[in-house]
């Protein structure tokens, strides 16, 4: 699967060129499920037990157990705080310490986000004590104040006899900007708040957020001021959700894919969502998540042929020039593992594995080698009620996936990472200059550990299995 494909004619070509349809609901039972783009949404991971998810002055280990899980979020409800969508900002340093040779790192584990340095040292977990708040994750960062953004979320309002679709935007949350220097807690996005669910979309700028706004179980992106004043329309309520923003190097413009009811498409805008430019868009392919490469002409994002691939598991990775004239398909076969999924029965979890741009710009992504099969499969046939539906399925399982660096002018490939026999490693993401990749690992049915290496594929250290080594996901740079 090595070889870059030559530019091929889009699929759309030919087709007149138009805004997506409005929808009067987004996120009914039906949401921007298979009944209005023939498609479900592949949602980076949540915590489905939400009652532990973590964050803020420090406390060392041990703390209880969450299920994290993955599936057709969007067919339920508009707005779910996405943790790998939340922080744009990662390539900026934030002190105290690391500086940059000694980078730090954001990660997840059983419900709770820690940090550590490049070498794992200073292990710590943030512990916000605030009343009434049951659940935490990081949600951007605002650099010139080395601030990171939080989200947290009131008891859960959904429940038995009350059902997710219709419940779990009522759930109140809250967005507070941690100083990580200083330990300080403020809230911030709460003055003039228009619904009781907001979630952090982007960060654009020291005093400035797009915000996921849910209101009557319609989805909403609004451009605000830090302090939640001044609050203006990026996206029409009813045209379709969008996530997976991501900011081009100059701030001036916004990638993100839209779930319209003409199925999973990727867009660009300026920072205030107007001129628009649609990057991909067809009714057989889910089109998913954006970054930007380092120079702001390429737009990074994911194809999965979903029809044939309920569950998403795999993807190919393409690149679409921002102003929209060329989309190309960099791999073949569906061979990037897009649905990552890891564990065994009673702790289990996964959620969208996107690649990266390094800063030299070449592309980094999970390759699956031939034949490879997840042991959790994907159950077409029957209703998801729990936001995961697979069974685990071991004894069918075979193969991983290794990570690998992609040159999109060459087509050039070189495997970074090789395990006999097999193993899973996913979500890479290199170090702000470059020098260092962090990447998951798990073993077939096992949980995963995070490791670093260098660049070049040498040098792989074991970072942290997690809370009682009970798995670790979502690494991320300060």
């Amino acid at each position: 699967m090595g070889g870059m494909r030559p530019p091929a004619r889009r699929p759309w070509d030919g087709l007149a060129l138009r805004e997506p349809h409005l929808l009067t609901s987004v996120s009914t039972g039906r949401g921007f499920g298979r009944e209005l783009c023939a498609s479900s949404a592949p949602c980076l991971s949540f915590s489905h037990a939400a009652a532990t998810l973590v964050a803020a002055p420090m406390i060392p280990i041990p703390l209880p157990v969450s299920d994290l899980t993955r599936r057709d979020f969007l067919r339920r409800a508009a707005g779910l705080p996405l943790l790998g969508a939340l922080l744009p900002g990662c390539a900026h340093q934030l002190g105290p310490p690391g500086g940059a040779d000694n980078p730090q790192l954001l990660f997840t584990s059983q419900g709770r986000t820690g940090i550590m340095d490049l070498q794992g040292r200073g292990l710590r977990y943030f512990d916000f004590k605030v009343e009434g708040q049951a659940t935490w994750q990081p949600g951007g960062v605002l650099p010139r104040s080395r601030r990171l953004l939080f989200l947290s979320m009131e008891p859960r309002r959904d429940g038995p006899g009350r059902p997710f679709e219709e419940y779990y935007t009522q759930t109140p949350t809250h967005i507070w900007a941690h100083d990580l220097v200083s330990g300080s807690l403020t809230e911030v996005a709460n003055r003039d708040r228009m619904a009781v669910f907001y979630t952090p979309a982007l960060v654009l700028g020291e005093n400035r957020l797009l915000v996921q706004v849910v209101r009557n179980k319609v989805g909403q992106v609004f451009s605000m001021n830090l302090d939640g004043s001044d609050a203006r329309e990026f996206t029409r309520a009813g045209e379709g959700l969008p996530y997976g923003l991501s900011a081009s190097p100059d701030g001036r413009r916004v990638a993100f894919h839209l779930a319209s009811p003409q199925g999973y498409q990727v867009w660009t805008s300026d920072a205030d969502g107007g001129n628009r430019v649609r990057i991909a868009a067809h009714p057989d392919h889910l089109y998913f998540g954006t970054s930007w490469s380092p120079d702001g002409q390429w737009i990074l994002y994911h194809d999965c042929h979903f029809r044939g691939d309920p569950g998403h598991d795999w993807s190919d990775v393409c690149i679409g020039r921002a102003d929209g004239t060329q989309h190309q398909v960099l791999t073949e076969g569906q061979g990037q593992w897009f649905a990552a999924t890891y564990g065994m029965p009673g702790n289990r979890g996964g959620g969208s594995n996107m690649a990266a741009w390094m800063p030299d710009g070449r592309i980094l992504f999970s390759q699956r080698l031939p034949g490879s099969r997840v042991p959790w499969e994907y159950q077409a046939g029957r209703p998801d009620t729990d936001h995961f539906n697979r069974e685990f399925r071991p004894a069918q399982a075979k193969g991983g996936t290794r990570i690998v660096a992609l040159d999109p002018k060459s087509g050039r490939t070189e495997s970074l990472t090789q395990s006999d026999p097999p193993v899973w490693d996913f979500r890479a993401s290199p170090s702000p200059d470059g020098r260092h990749i962090v990447f998951c690992r798990a073993e077939t049915g096992g949980l995963p550990a995070i490791h670093v290496m260098r660049s070049d594929g040498s040098g792989v250290r074991l970072l942290t299995r997690g809370i009682e080594e009970k798995g670790v996901d979502h690494p991320r740079w300060l």
